[in-house]
């Protein structure tokens, strides 16, 4: 690995930190919920907001951080970024309300729409062709990180607080898990903050400010001298071309010239969410638990997910300068498909039976007597099973122990539920993952790549926030089966798409990208 190599890879992982703080902050709530629902006496709309509040303010972020970006850099705007995520730990970890965690939410909101747009962007503008792709990449890799060691630190903090050490109880670490959960990320976005300051400006936004004796200095420290020149020129001629695709404003996304890749663009944002990964990431104990393993198993259960996420990432970064952009995604979306239906069958085979000694084992705070009434009835769908549960011991008795319910009378292979989240998140991950915000940062050209990026990043995040907001309601309406299912026929539909619709963009300079997808105008 040369010196300009080197340096590219050092600045773009410091620059990916802010990926490291989404993904920890969008998925630390995943262990957090349990307990909240309980403390809050939530319904399941509220259950919902209390993930989804995060998405929401990131969507409306998305819209501002690349113009952001443009009027003052991608730098300062990632500085920022770095304090919103501290604010969002830190009250959310004090909230002493419902209304006060969602503030909390969606301030880190802010910071995560301000680091998924403008993170990426800026590692593709400092990247030579041949490297973009894995270089982009790490920004994905340090997102599954982030989602792993929340993963980790909430099974971690969860066992910590069934000790009973002295400093564990002054801490009050069994009582304030879920508060214990959200307060760590403000160490890691403390350490972003500080890191961020040897990071130059984009030689890309300096020519668009007109500094190219800056932009080159910095550019050559990524690229060869006469690389560096060279590239110059073609940014410079590619910034000047303002006609190629009318105005850089969002109005020119939708003239005729960008017409292929703005559809492109936004199937794959919305492929993205609709298939159900932030209802992975974000409610994995919630999903395992229903499977009926029981609280500690989901949350290490959980931790397989984060692991795997890792792992196919990695394989990803590996292989997409190498077989492409195409042939990942199509091969990935396939494989989402596939497990989403597995795990459909898996919960539509699943039968809910309480025998009498299943209620005798049920904690004291159950009153067993009152169950005698479904007792060895037998349930072909979870629907039917919590809807009886309700009936005979009230909403809120169903809550707060609806994972020890669920466990003492199911019957299924919870393996079939493991395996198809497993190979979901595989797929996921080893594809639409990491290659939408490579094609996000490949498609659009420089002058409108900020705008353009912002929009479909917009549509994206406002696909997640209403996938996380309804999965609790969609679980309690639909049922599990049918929640899965539903991803699965997405799946399908946006595979279609991509096959039909995309091109292969590995290996081209940006400039060249541009220069074969978006319709120049005819001549006069």
């Amino acid at each position: 690995m040369n010196k300009h190599t080197s340096h590219t890879v050092f600045i773009a992982s410091i620059v990916a930190l802010g990926g490291f703080l989404m993904g920890f902050d969008a998925s630390v709530i995943s262990g957090a919920v349990k307990f909240i629902e309980i403390e809050f006496d939530l319904n399941k709309i509220q259950l919902g907001w209390s993930v989804a509040s995060l998405a929401f303010a990131a969507t409306f972020a998305m819209m501002v951080a690349g113009p952001l970006s443009d009027r003052f850099g991608r730098k300062p705007v990632l500085k920022y970024a770095a304090v919103l995520f501290l604010v969002s730990a830190v009250l959310s970890a004090l909230a002493p309300s419902f209304l006060v965690l969602v503030a909390a939410r969606m301030i880190g909101g802010l910071g995560v729409g301000a680091a998924l747009i403008v993170a990426p962007m800026y590692i593709a503008e400092i990247s030579p062709p041949e490297l973009r792709g894995r270089v982009v990449s790490i920004n994905q890799l340090n997102i599954v990180v982030g989602i792993s060691v929340a993963f980790f630190t909430n099974y971690l903090i969860l066992k910590i607080g069934q000790s009973d050490a002295a400093w564990v109880m002054s801490l009050r670490i069994s009582e304030w898990n879920w508060r214990w959960m959200l307060g760590l990320e403000a160490l890691p976005a403390i350490v972003y903050f500080l890191s961020l300051w040897p990071v130059p400006e984009s030689p890309r936004w300096l020519v668009m400010k007109g500094d190219e004796k800056e932009a080159l200095r910095v550019m050559a420290r990524f690229n060869p001298a006469t690389r560096a020149g060279d590239q110059l020129a073609e940014i410079r001629s590619s910034v000047s071309v303002q006609p190629a695709s009318g105005s850089a404003g969002l109005a020119g996304l939708f003239k005729k010239p960008l017409r292929l890749v703005l559809v492109i663009g936004v199937t794959v944002a919305i492929l993205q969410q609709i298939t159900g990964i932030n209802s992975v990431f974000f409610y994995a104990p919630m999903i395992f638990e229903q499977s009926g393993i029981g609280t500690d198993a989901s949350y290490m259960q959980a931790i397989l997910v984060g692991l795997t996420n890792l792992v196919f990432t990695l394989l990803a970064i590996a292989l997409i300068d190498r077989i492409g952009r195409k042939t990942l995604l199509s091969f990935g979306v396939g494989g989402i498909a596939a497990c989403m239906f597995v795990i459909a069958y898996g919960f539509g085979t699943a039968t809910y039976t309480l025998d009498r000694q299943a209620i005798e084992q049920l904690p004291p705070a159950i009153d067993g007597d009152r169950l005698q009434s479904i007792r060895d009835r037998t349930f072909d769908s979870d629907l039917e099973y919590r809807k009886a549960l309700a009936a005979v011991l009230g909403e809120k008795t169903l809550k707060e122990h609806e994972a020890v319910l669920v466990s003492s009378a199911i019957s299924m292979n919870p393996m079939i539920i493991l395996l198809g989240i497993l190979g979901f998140v595989a797929s996921f991950a080893v594809s639409i993952g990491p290659v939408m915000w490579v094609l996000f940062s490949e498609l659009f050209p420089n002058r409108i790549r900020a705008i353009a990026i912002s929009f479909v990043g917009f549509i994206n995040s406002a696909v997640s926030f209403l996938v996380q907001l309804i999965f609790p309601w969609e679980l309690a309406t639909l049922g599990n089966a049918g929640t899965f299912l539903l991803y699965g026929l997405f799946a399908v539909a946006g595979l279609a798409i991509v096959v039909k619709l995309l091109p292969e963009t590995k290996g081209k300079s940006l400039e060249s990208l541009e220069r074969i997808l978006v319709k120049q105008p005819g001549p006069a």
